[in-house]
């Protein structure tokens, strides 16, 4: 595939524009699952930019919610790192696995408790977030909390 062709693609998704992707796609199905030069799939790049339009789009068309970039990064989690709660609620709405770990051990809890995001958190528990998973250094999501200074979280994670 052309790299004009993907650049313009994959700046049409940090844009947000919903019609531009879909034509692409619509036109060349293979564009769903393409990686960037880092290894972000376009529903990754998509959730971090907090394209919901284009989240949509994405999925709708088959791009795997569960992907992983080079670091193992998922496109909820990069939404929980970013604080877009209405993406994160749509990836767990089309079964996305709030449980996925990156290469580090992190999770989607562990992000939305290190960036104090208390509504993530708390759509991520209402939705079998697991609270016991440890990260490679052996931090679950409440000690990260509590590395952070966050106490309502951490109150959130013990209950």
């Amino acid at each position: 595939m052309e790299n004009t062709l993907i650049d313009k693609y994959f700046n049409a998704i940090r844009n947000g524009d919903v019609e531009k992707v879909a034509n692409l796609v619509d036109v060349q199905p293979e564009l769903v699952n393409v990686r960037d030069q880092r290894g972000s799939t376009p529903l990754i790049l998509a959730a971090y930019y907090d394209q919901l339009g284009v989240v949509k789009v994405l999925v709708e068309n088959g791009a795997d919610v569960d992907a992983k970039d080079a670091s193992g990064n998922t496109a909820m989690m990069g939404a929980c790192f970013k604080g877009y709660k209405d993406v994160v609620a749509y990836l767990i709405d089309k079964g996305a696995n709030v449980n996925e770990t990156n290469s580090n051990g992190a999770t989607a809890l562990v992000y939305a408790a290190t960036f104090n995001n208390k509504e993530i958190l708390m759509l991520l528990l209402n939705n079998n977030a697991d609270k016991t998973i440890q990260d490679v250094r052996g931090n679950t999501a409440e000690t990260q909390a509590k590395l952070q200074g966050l106490n309502e979280i951490v109150e959130i994670l013990q209950s």
